[in-house]
Parts: structure tokens; C-alpha cells; sequence
């Protein structure tokens, strides 16, 4: 019989996890209007093999804060936990894997009932066959029916095999081949023959005060437990990616878990920190490497990746412990079957007497142990993936075979271990759940093509022309070059209704300060318009909400939303770009808050030469200089473009006093690259500060005029790093005349010196106006900061305006006496160190002059403990012998 109703129809072949999210997302959050039909022979729905078990002493081996079915509801989980089973229950706890299972049910039960035009039904069955027929497919089921469906999703796993298993055993009923549906007898010993996470709870299951388990494996490896509380993972080296030998990954990997456990005294943040670049390195190997992985090294790395929950491994240990586990190394050499036992030789030579032999073996990996994936191969329809894991598939889930590119038949689960390694843990789950969905929805609204992403593979819903050249404009901002702008431009003229386009220049031109006709308000209108004609990805509806919400709300509430999106979306590098402070950018945050951002980004990123740059910066301002000259350099080598990782470089040589070196290197990359980039002139004020560090005045007067003048700089820069470098350069001594301060004032924007935009702005307005020596501007100026709703202003800035007047009126005792006070509270101004440093070389300066010679020596002594200088040396020298910078 054919069931047909009506020509929208999805088939998920597969109820365990993997389908009951694709049938859910399909249902409930992507707006579907067509019939979702959930087969699987299973009584169950939601838990498969994995959570069927109703042992409540079965726990989840990953806490319940990494649980979440969904994506972008991290908490999903956890609020289900305390509303169902425990409202005491930790985000650090790990949950009986029964209430998971519970939990996938409840999903389904929700989608059921979902007020929507879409259907779901629950068919208890096994798909015998699926072909292709008429644009579509026709699937065949093991109780006479066949359903035509436009669409296929496979969320099958495979069972355990007994290939393994001699003759005399594999046909007696004591071979317990699935333990998940097959009783382990309640009296005598029991065999179990794999030593990973099955049998650790099948033995907690199957543990009697009169019974031995004997545990035998090749390699006698049990996972290892999970330690509380965690580490947080450790980011993988820096061009482990281009690895693609196996030996030397050995090398690079064995290195990297040494030098973590000597940081941080645990592995396991290492092999954590791997998480995010596994896939990467599984796809860098040669077909003959992964065979020789999963022969030599796939059982450690999984005894090490996929760790036991610290109760269970309690409970495990409390069991051998008390002498009724014993371990075996080795394997099954005969079975003689008795009458009340069977006789098991080991290989060894061992001999037990044993109830029962429990496979703990787990799924076998090849599709040949599967008679429906056994079909679909022999026509064509699926082929074995790498290694003979699985099936092959494309990046997005499609099945690569036969089949054209337009007819949605997807995987996710273990079926993509071959293409992934990593493919069955929840993590990659629901991320794979969503993602087909997803293609299966577009697919089913007419959609043909598969839509661009942009370099991070997110989603871009235009053309591909503008596609191109909104991921040219993006590569640009991430190496910190001109022309983002006009490249975003480009992508809105070649389709008006680019959505992340609009939004992306709205962002842009607000964040950057320059565009002071408020153009950002015209393309945040017209990614508005677009947004209404057109079907987004989520990730690109979250971006052009909060976008909206930081530039029509407050700064808290724009920040904290804009924050948000960076949370869900991690991988949305351009809304990263914004919220950490870099050259281009004042960022969301500051200090720690930044480097706590940052580093959590290393489990989306890995070894990204974009985001090396980014976690370089963080390590030179937490002066980890050996891990920023490392991280930058390994950026540049991928991307010699790269602004942030030479910004990063730029720092290291700048802290660690090498200024001779430093100097050389900048001025070569400003030479060959400087041409091209954005904000070129901070580069410059980093090459100048060597010079000056080094007393030679003379060139960082010609550098000035070169590189730094109003003529050559303009917008905000001139008062960053124009303004800046001419007032340390009078509070050093090293210029004192002729400063064309007032060139620099005449083409600064005129809001940000009395209305800067943040506290960073703020303390770089109040430096050009004491260079003016404009004593009433610095006090309305400290008047309105102490008036300000930021905190940073009132404590901060406010107190530097008015440290800042006292200079200008030679006030020094007062001005020694204010800015000693803010140098030590600095950091929520932002910026970097080099660039607050101004405010300390001013209290220098003020102390020289008030004759606290020891004071201003002390504050040198410290700076010249940490940097040579041959500047600050001088200038220690002068006011030890009371000659003040400056007379």
C-alpha cells in the first residue's frame, strides 16, 4: 500500500537522538508546512541505544550544562532538569542518561502537539528500502507499506557486532550480542568483552556480592573519569591544522598535552582543547592514516575524549576494589559451550567459567553490518565514507552517491564519523539536527541551490556574486585592510536584499565613529526592508536584531545584546571583531572581561590564523610574551596581512624593550603591507614610539610629518595616535618645541572632545586637550564625565580631566597627587598598556616638576625593570640629578 497525503513529506529513518532533533526542528522551529514521518521499529522514541537504559546509575558522561538540544538555548536542558526531574540540579552535575532520554521524549511530544501546519507521525517500523522515483523517493517499510517522500533524513546507528565471536559462541543464546535489549543472567560470572563506556555501566548494572566480572580487551584501556572541578580547555598549537601527517600529529599533540599538564596540572584540558579543530585534523589525514589512527590510536584517544562522570567512576573503582572485577588484556581464543556455563579461553591462555559473554564491543563503523545501508550502497545511493566509517557526505549532511544535488537525502549521527570522527556525542548532535533541518526545510520551500556561507561557513542568503564580495569585504576587516566598506557596497548593489550586508555596514559605520551624517541609520532601514522579503538563516536574524539593538538603544543595552549573539554565534567573526578591542574597534569589553571572551572562542576557532592574532593580543596584555610572539608569528605566516597578529607582534617587541628589532620589522611591514591598511597610522605610532624610546627625536619628527601629520591622518586616529605621541613626546622632554598641537585639535572630531564615546576616547581627548593647554575645555570636559552614567567616566576619567587642568595650570603637587591616583586604575579604560602608559609618563613629568625626584625615579625604576628603554633610563638619570623633563 502507498501512503501519500499531499506532496510535502519528510521521512526520518531513525528515532534514537539524532532523529527526534530533526523531526523537532522540523516541526516546531524552522515554520514548516509539510508531513514529517518518524520511522523506527524501536517501542521508544528520543533515546535509541544510547538512552534506553533505565538504570538511574547510568549517568550522561558530559554535565548537564553541555546537554542542551538546542544550539541557541544553552540552558534548554538545564531548565528541563529542575522542572522534571531535580530544581536543585548544577550545570556541573551529570544526569542519569535515562532523564536525557526522557527528555529527547518530551521534545517529541511537544512537536507532536505543535499548533503548527505541520504533522509528525511516529511510524514503528523498519525502513527496508529507499529509491528514487519521480523527483523524489519512495520508502519502503518491513510492514507492507511505502511512502512517497520529497525528502529523506538517515538518524540510523549501527548495532553492536559479534564478528569477533567463534563459532561455538556466536549461535548460544549466553552470547548477550545487544545488552541493551538482551538480560545479563542474575547469577554467575559474567565476560564482557570491551572495556569502554558500555561496559563500565553494564558492570555497575551487573555487579553481585557473589559474582566476578571479567573484563577483556585488546588494549585493557578503561575511560578516564572526568575531574571536578573542570580546567578550562587549553587551545590547540598554533598550525596544528596543517599537520597531515600522522607521525608528526603524534609529535605536535604528545607536545602539547606535556606543556598543558606542566600550565594547568591536567591532560584533560588539552584533549578538550582539541575539540574544535578533530574534525580538521581527521580530514588533513592520508585515506592510509586514518586506518592506521583507528588501528593504533583510536582506542586511546576515546578513553581519553569520552570520560566517565566522577560517580560512575566511583562506583567502577569501589567494584574492582572489593575484588569482583578483574581485567584481562587480550582476546577470545576458543568456547567450549557447557551445560551450565560456557568454558572461555583467553589468548593468553586463561581460562574462566562464565554465565554469559556480554559484547560491549560497541557499533561496528562499517555499513556493511547494515542490510538497509547495505542496499542503498549496492544501488548507488550511498557509498562507505573515509576509512569505511560510515557514509559519505558533504560538509552540510547530503549523502554524496548518485543522487543529484537538489534532492534532500541527508545523515547525521554516526553515519558521519567517517567524514567527522567525532559524530556521536550530543555536542555534535544537535548542531548536525538543526543544520539538516534546515537544508531539508529550504529544500522543501523550492529552494535548489545550496546557499553561500561566508569563511566560517555561517550562511549567507544572497547570490554568490554578492556572497563573493561580501567575504571579500569580510576578509578585509579581518586582516585589518581599507576598503570593507566599499566592498560591502559592492554586495548591496549586486543584491539590494542582502539582509547581513545592510546590517553589516549599519554596524560598521556606527562603531567607527566617522560617518557623521548617520548613513548607518539608511542601511539599518534598508536591511530592515530586505528582512521582510526575505527567508533568513537564524544566525544572520540574530545578527540584524542585535545590530538594531545597539544602535538604537543605550550602550549597556546594545552591548549586552550584541554580546549575546557573540555567545550563540561564536563563529560570526565580524560581530567578534566589534565586541573585542582591537585597532579598528573600542569593543564591548575590557581587561579580563576580554581575555575571558577571547579564550572562550578558542573551542569554535582552534588554530584560525584570524582568531591567533586575536588571542595573541590577550596573551601580550597578560605578558604571556613567549605565547604572543608565538600565536602572532604563526598568524603571519598564514596571513602576512594579518593587522592583528603584527598589532600583537607590534606590543611584544614594544614590552620586552627590543626596540632596535622591533623597529626594523615595522618599518618593513608598513613598507610592503602598511599601503593597504586600515588604520595604518597606529602602526606608524608604534614604529614612532621605538624611535622614541630610543631618544631618537629626529626621526620620530620626520615619521610624524610622514605618516602622522592631520594631513596624512584624519578621523579619530588623529587624536589616538597623533595627539598621543605629540603629548608624550612634551612630557618625555624628547620634543618640547614647535608641537603642532593645535593642527591636530583642528582635525579632530569635534564630539570627542566634549562628548567622547567611551572612556578610551575619553582619556585620549583629555591628552590633546592638556597638549593645548586648554584648561577650560579639560574642566567641562571633567565636569561631564563626572556627571556620566558610565562608572569608568566618573571614577576614571573625570579624576584625569582634573589631574590634567592641574598640569596645565603647573599646579604639580595637586596633578602628582590626582594622577597617582588614577595610574593605579587604568585597565577600564581599555586600550592597551602602551597606550595608557601616556598617563603614567605625565605623573612622571608632574612629579619631576613638584621635585618628588624620588617619587618619579620610582615609577621609571619599576618601568625600566620590565623594558630597557634607553629614553626612560635618561630620564631617571635627569631626575635623580633634579632636572626635570622639559626645563
Amino acid at each position: 500500500m502507498v501512503t501519500n497525503e499531499g506532496d510535502c513529506r519528510v521521512v526520518v529513518v531513525g528515532a534514537g537522538a539524532g532523529g527526534a532533533l530533526v523531526a523537532t526542528h522540523l516541526v516546531t522551529a524552522l515554520s514548516s508546512r509539510f508531513r514529517v514521518e518518524l520511522v523506527d521499529p524501536a517501542p521508544t522514541t528520543g533515546r535509541g541505544q544510547a538512552y534506553s537504559t533505565t538504570d538511574e546509575r547510568h549517568l550522561l558522561n558530559v554535565p548537564a550544562s553541555g546537554m542542551t538540544a538546542f544550539p541557541r538555548d544553552p540552558e534548554h536542558f538545564l531548565r528541563w532538569l529542575r522542572n522534571h526531574h531535580d530544581p536543585t540540579f548544577q550545570p556541573h552535575e551529570f544526569a542519569p542518561r535515562a532523564v536525557f532520554g526522557r527528555y529527547i521524549e518530551s521534545l517529541l511530544t511537544t512537536a507532536t502537539e505543535f499548533p503548527g501546519n505541520a504533522r509528525l507521525v511516529r511510524r514503528q517500523a523498519a525502513v527496508v528500502d529507499i529509491s528514487e522515483a519521480g523527483g523524489g523517493f519512495v520508502v519502503d517499510l518491513s510492514d507492507g507499506d511505502r511512502i512517497e517522500a520529497r525528502a529523506v533524513v538517515l538518524a540510523t546507528s549501527s548495532k553492536p557486532g559479534t564478528g569477533w565471536a567463534p563459532a561455538e559462541l556466536a549461535g548460544d543464546p549466553r552470547l548477550i550480542a545487544d545488552p541493551w535489549t538482551q538480560p545479563i543472567p542474575e547469577v554467575g560470572d559474567v565476560l564482557m568483552l570491551g572495556s569502554g563506556l558500555t561496559m563500565v555501566d553494564l558492570a555497575i548494572s551487573a555487579d553481585r556480592p557473589d559474582r566476578t566480572l571479567h573484563v577483556v580487551s585488546r588494549a585493557d584501556a578503561v575511560p578516564h573519569p572526568h575531574v571536578l572541578p573542570t580546567t578550562p580547555p587549553v587551545p590547540p598549537p598554533p598550525g596544528i591544522t596543517r599537520t597531515q601527517d600522522l607521525d608528526a600529529l603524534r609529535s605536535t599533540i604528545a607536545a602539547h598535552v606535556d606543556s598543558t599538564v606542566a600550565a594547568t596540572g591536567d591532560w584533560r584540558a588539552a584533549v578538550d582543547g582539541l575539540r574544535p579543530v578533530t574534525a580538521q585534523l581527521w580530514r588533513g589525514l592520508s585515506e592510509a592514516d586514518k586506518r592506521r589512527f583507528i588501528a593504533e590510536d583510536a582506542r586511546s584517544w576515546d578513553v581519553h575524549r569520552h570520560r566517565m562522570a566522577p560517580a560512575t567512576a566511583r562506583r567502577f573503582d569501589a567494584i574492582a576494589s572489593a575484588g569482583r572485577l578483574e581485567r584481562h588484556r587480550g582476546t577470545l581464543a576458543a568456547v567450549r559451550a557447557g551445560d551450565h556455563a560456557l568454558h572461555v579461553t583467553l589468548d593468553d591462555g586463561t581460562e574462566l567459567r562464565v554465565a554469559a559473554v556480554v559484547n560491549c564491543t560497541g557499533p561496528v563503523g562499517s555499513i556493511a553490518a547494515d542490510p538497509l545501508m547495505t542496499r542503498l550502497a549496492r544501488t548507488g545511493l550511498v557509498r562507505p565514507g573515509p576509512a569505511g566509517l560510515g557514509v559519505d557526505t558533504a560538509d552540510d549532511g547530503r549523502i554524496l552517491g548518485t543522487l543529484p544535488d537538489h534532492l534532500p537525502f541527508l545523515a547525521v549521527g554516526s553515519l558521519r564519523r567517517g567524514n567527522l570522527w567525532e559524530s556521536t556525542a550530543m555536542p555534535e548532535i544537535r548542531e548536525q539536527a538543526y543544520d539538516v533541518a534546515r537544508v531539508v526545510s529550504r529544500s522543501m520551500h523550492g529552494e535548489s541551490r545550496r546557499r553561500p556561507v561566508d569563511p566560517y561557513g555561517l550562511t549567507l542568503s544572497t547570490s554568490t556574486d554578492a556572497a563573493e564580495r561580501y567575504n571579500a569585504a569580510l576578509g578585509r576587516l579581518l586582516r585589518l585592510q581599507d576598503g570593507v566598506e566599499d566592498g560591502l557596497a559592492a554586495a548591496v548593489a549586486e543584491d539590494e536584499g542582502f539582509v547581513q550586508a545592510h546590517a553589516a555596514l549599519a554596524l560598521l559605520g556606527h562603531e567607527w565613529g566617522a560617518d557623521i551624517d548617520n548613513h548607518w541609520q539608511v542601511s539599518l532601514r534598508a536591511a530592515h526592508r530586505a528582512a521582510a522579503e526575505r527567508h533568513l538563516d537564524d544566525r544572520e536574524s540574530s545578527f540584524l536584531d542585535a545590530v538594531t539593538t545597539r544602535l538604537r538603544t543605550d550602550e549597556a543595552t546594545g552591548a549586552a545584546a550584541l554580546l549575546r549573539h557573540v555567545r550563540l554565534f561564536p563563529r560570526d567573526a565580524l560581530a567578534v571583531s566589534v565586541a573585542v578591542p582591537t585597532v579598528a574597534f573600542g569593543g564591548l569589553t575590557s581587561g579580563s572581561q576580554t581575555a575571558q571572551l577571547v579564550e572562550s572562542l578558542g573551542r569554535s576557532y582552534g588554530d584560525d590564523w584570524w582568531y591567533a592574532g586575536q588571542l595573541a593580543f590577550v596573551r601580550q596584555d597578560q605578558e604571556r610574551w613567549a605565547e604572543a610572539e608565538e600565536l602572532s608569528s604563526y598568524a603571519l605566516s598564514v596571513e602576512p596581512a594579518s593587522g592583528h597578529a603584527v598589532h600583537a607582534r607590534a606590543h611584544v617587541f614594544y614590552e620586552t624593550g627590543d626596540h632596535s628589532a622591533g623597529l626594523a620589522w615595522l618599518d618593513e611591514w608598513i613598507r610592503s603591507r602598511g599601503p593597504e591598511a586600515n588604520h595604518r597610522s597606529h602602526f606608524s605610532w608604534h614604529a614612532a614610539l621605538h624611535e622614541l624610546m630610543q631618544g631618537d627625536v629626529e626621526a620620530v619628527r620626520r615619521r610624524y610629518a610622514r605618516e602622522l601629520a592631520p594631513s596624512v591622518v584624519t578621523g579619530s586616529r588623529v587624536v589616538v595616535d597623533s595627539g598621543a605621541l605629540l603629548w608624550r613626546g612634551r612630557v618625555t622632554g624628547a620634543w618640547t618645541d614647535d608641537l603642532p598641537v593645535g593642527e591636530v585639535r583642528a582635525q579632530a572630531p569635534a564630539e570627542w572632545l566634549t562628548a567622547p564615546p567611551t572612556p578610551f576616547a575619553a582619556m585620549h581627548s583629555a591628552v590633546l586637550l592638556a597638549a593645548d593647554a586648554d584648561a577650560t575645555a579639560l574642566t567641562r570636559l571633567a565636569e561631564e564625565s563626572a556627571r556620566h552614567e558610565d562608572r569608568v567616566f566618573r571614577d576614571v576619567v573625570a579624576p584625569l580631566c582634573a589631574g590634567l587642568v592641574s598640569v596645565v595650570e603647573e599646579r604639580w603637587d595637586a596633578a602628582s597627587a590626582t594622577l597617582t591616583a588614577v595610574v593605579g586604575g587604568m585597565a577600564p579604560l581599555g586600550g592597551s598598556k602602551a597606550q595608557r602608559e601616556v598617563v603614567e609618563d605625565t605623573l612622571v613629568f608632574a612629579l619631576a616638576m613638584a621635585d618628588r625626584n624620588t617619587e618619579a625615579a620610582a615609577v621609571l625604576d619599576e618601568r625600566l625593570s620590565r623594558r630597557s628603554s634607553p629614553l626612560d633610563a635618561r630620564r631617571r638619570a635627569a631626575v635623580v640629578a633634579g632636572v626635570p623633563a622639559g626645563r
